[in-house]
């Protein structure tokens, strides 16, 4: 369990339901203000990107420079909500390009007018 406070675009370690087996590396996309005394906050999932594995419009590929051991798939279609406590660990920060990538992803994949 972790007891830093976590901070938006933090690339975390989480289980998102009790009954998975595995952890997976989760995006923070709730604000700091909301990270800091929530009982839930909102994350972007992500799954190993296997090779030859295409990369939908709607997903991100998040790597080393973000923390990560390897090539990951976040789909930027739907978050999901978990605990602060639930979170284990901390991989790093998304990179400030890839900030940008997945907030126009977000944008898109919700159709939100700008």
């Amino acid at each position: 369990m972790s007891t830093l406070p976590h901070r938006q675009w933090d690339v975390v370690r989480v289980r998102i339901n009790p009954g998975d087996r595995d952890e997976h590396p989760a995006i923070v996309v709730s604000s700091d203000e909301v990270c800091a005394s929530a009982p839930r906050i909102n994350v972007l999932y992500g799954t190993t990107r296997r090779p030859g594995q295409s990369v939908r419009s709607h997903q991100a590929v998040l790597n080393g420079a973000d923390g990560l051991d390897h090539p990951t798939l976040f789909g930027c279609g739907h978050f999901y909500q978990v605990a602060p406590e639930a979170i284990t660990g901390r991989y790093g920060s998304v990179t400030a390009a890839r900030r940008r990538e997945l907030a126009r992803k977000i944008i898109a994949a919700y159709r939100l007018p700008l």
